[in-house]
């Protein structure tokens, strides 16, 4: 079972997360066919994404990472809750480039230049939007960046995801440990050390380490404290009365447009890769609602929680 653990150290001057995540992004490998790179480059956000969802408090609080190059793989999105709930995709998911100098599967030249935004929609009128410019777009590099940037919040973000011989997930993890205001020049120095002392997330793993033993690593000098140990899971919550109301959204025009065509349509959701078909008697059906909808909007009959 995939997992994150939310913990603390130094008597709250840092607060730390690890993930084990491997069910999640093989998951994910499988639903979207994604090559090695782009199973790399998916799964450290995916890993990501999970930890930095459950820093938010709100029940409905929804936060959406996007890490858009100039590279093959075209982008990556991701989207996860405060309940340890993620999901996401890749623009180019068989994308296949040569291994890097060290060997290693290029999740930096499969990105390439560009941005990374991350929107935090917390319930308020408008949602947070920070754009930060990709580093080495290795992910967990460009994680740290968006921390002391926008948040300026000291952090170390680690994340790995290898591959097995036949191409599944063999591991995935990650952790972020943060140093909390006031923190002292004394743990600083400590962290850094031990931080500058261990070894890749993926070889810990490959060792039998998980993320309790990581933290122990980490800080099991500092007083480390773990809170928390929550289930994350790859979850989308698509359906096919989800993907109706979006197309009632299209408007009556392009619904009879899809209706003169007089064939079904199919729609796919980017998310989990799963595709939804409506028969022409269904979109009539919808036809009638969205009638029905614009009219009672017009009148003021409905209101628009109600739409």
């Amino acid at each position: 079972m995939d997992y994150i653990l939310r913990a603390t150290a130094a008597r709250g001057q840092i607060r730390a997360f690890a993930i084990k995540s491997t069910e999640l992004v093989e998951f994910a490998r499988i639903h979207h066919n994604t090559s090695p790179v782009a199973t790399a480059a998916l799964g450290r956000l995916l890993s990501g994404g999970a930890m930095m969802g459950i820093m938010m408090k709100g029940e409905k609080d929804v936060l959406t990472l996007m890490m858009k190059g100039d590279g093959p793989i075209g982008g990556v999105t991701v989207t996860a809750d405060s309940k340890g709930n993620v999901k996401g995709y890749v623009n180019n998911p068989m994308v296949l480039i040569p291994l890097n100098y060290a060997g290693k599967l290029d999740v930096g030249a499969a990105i390439g230049y560009g941005e990374l935004t991350v929107i935090k929609d917390l319930g308020m009128k408008e949602p947070y939007v920070s754009q930060t410019p990709l580093g080495t777009s290795e992910v967990a590099e460009d994680l740290t960046f968006y921390f002391a940037k926008s948040e300026q919040t000291p952090s170390a973000v680690a994340l790995g995801v290898l591959m097995s011989t036949e191409n599944t997930v063999a591991q995935a993890g990650g952790f972020i440990v943060q140093l909390m205001p006031g923190a002292s020049d004394e743990i600083i120095d400590v962290l850094e050390d031990k931080l500058s002392k261990i070894k890749s997330v993926t070889e810990m793993m490959e060792e039998g380490m998980g993320p309790e033993e990581i933290l122990q690593l980490v800080l099991g000098d500092l007083d480390l404290e773990i809170l928390e140990k929550i289930p994350t899971q790859f979850h989308c919550s698509c359906s096919k009365e989800h993907i109706a109301r979006g197309l009632v959204a299209l408007g009556k025009e392009e619904l009879q447009s899809m209706i003169d065509d007089g064939q079904s349509i199919t729609v796919n959701c980017h998310f989990c890769n799963t595709d939804y078909t409506y028969s022409v008697d269904e979109l009539k059906e919808l036809l009638e609602f969205a009638k029905i909808k614009s009219a009672a909007k017009k009148v003021g009959i409905l209101g628009e929680e109600n739409l």
